[in-house]
């Protein structure tokens, strides 16, 4: 297990595109510079001895000390102990809407997105619960199991778009049902449920009976809301430019609309609550006061509990490659002109 202390120094790593760019137009220069001197094969015979390699090994010793110094500054720590621990908590799985619906911009930048941002910072609000994460459209699909591997769980949360489902449409039931199969600790007293959503059901008439089942299973399902009851068309785009709005089969441009309704109705026969998420803030500490009201279940863990840094040897292997850029002249060393390795002796 690799940990990172500071990644901010990672944009140092940017200071090297700009100084390949410096370099290569530096060349041209001293090129039409030299031209305008002499010709070059007058250039030879007036340096003999100057290197034309030199100069390319010179700055790649320096980007590759300049590359191991900046890891050295974010310091990765390699976890070196492995061991189980009791923890108290909490299992909760989200359940995500991706679909197209949720391109609709009616709440910047779009519902998904926001939905995203929703569950990002619950999860930045819990301790030592255990979460997972279902997608769902006209299917629902397992995203992340039950874990408490929370870095892991945002990975996964970032990488969820409209396209990952082929079947479209919007059946919560689904997602309900899928979820009933997460929660594997038959001890666990307190089972969440989340449900990230603007409303469109089109499974109307089985999403209350699955609620029904999942209640009966000690699942407590909360609604969250994304969008506005106004409503917005849905973009279609290409590489981030908006080509066309979707269409009905009529030709009419479609206007999607936050369904309050269904959703209210779902957290009410789920023994939960409807939330609003159009306030972030306001929606996470709410949910953040709720879990904490809730009692918490025992159960092991593993994780690592002991990391070793590892930037001396990213800052060794620095200094290393600055110490040999500063040795490195730019005439051509003798035993190496010798072998000719880089053909630089004309050949009568």
């Amino acid at each position: 297990m690799i940990q990172l202390d500071e990644k901010i120094y990672f944009y140092l790593l940017f200071i090297i595109p700009v100084m390949v760019v410096f370099f290569v137009l530096l060349q041209v220069w001293k090129k039409r510079t030299q031209k305008k001197f002499a010709d070059y094969p007058l250039l030879r015979r007036l340096t003999p001895n100057r290197s034309n390699f030199k100069s390319t090994l010179k700055l790649i010793l320096f980007l590759m000390g300049l590359s191991f110094l900046t890891l050295g500054l974010v310091n990765p720590k390699i976890g070196t102990k492995l061991e189980t621990v009791k923890r108290e908590g909490v299992d909760i799985v989200f359940a995500v809407d991706v679909s197209k619906s949720m391109l609709a911009e009616d709440i910047a930048p779009n519902r998904l997105e926001k939905a995203k941002r929703l569950v990002s910072e619950i999860i930045n609000q819990l301790a030592s619960d255990r979460i997972g994460i279902i997608a769902y459209a006209g299917q629902a699909f397992p995203q992340l199991p039950i874990t408490t591997d929370y870095g892991a769980a945002k990975m996964f949360l970032q990488s969820m778009n409209t396209d990952m489902l082929t079947s479209q449409g919007t059946a919560i039931d689904q997602a309900i049902e899928l979820a009933t199969t997460y929660y594997d600790d038959e001890d666990q007293t307190n089972r969440v449920l989340f449900i990230i959503s603007d409303g469109e059901d089109h499974s109307e008439g089985t999403t209350l009976g699955a609620v029904e089942d999942a209640t009966e299973l000690g699942i407590q399902i909360y609604t969250i809301s994304v969008g506005t009851p106004k409503g917005g068309p849905i973009p279609i785009k290409r590489n981030g430019v908006v080509e066309s709005l979707k269409k009905d089969v009529k030709g009419e441009v479609v206007i999607t609309k936050l369904n309050e309704d269904v959703l209210i109705d779902i957290a009410d026969d789920g023994n939960g609550e409807y939330i609003n998420g159009s306030n972030t803030d306001e929606a996470v500490e709410y949910i953040k006061e709720q879990l904490n009201q809730m009692d918490k279940k025992e159960f092991e863990a593993k994780q690592f509990a002991e990391y070793k840094d590892q930037y001396q040897w990213f800052l060794g292997a620095g200094l290393l490659f600055l110490f040999l850029d500063i040795f490195v002249l730019d005439r051509k060393t003798q035993w190496l002109k010798k072998l000719n390795l880089f053909n630089e002796k004309k050949v009568d």
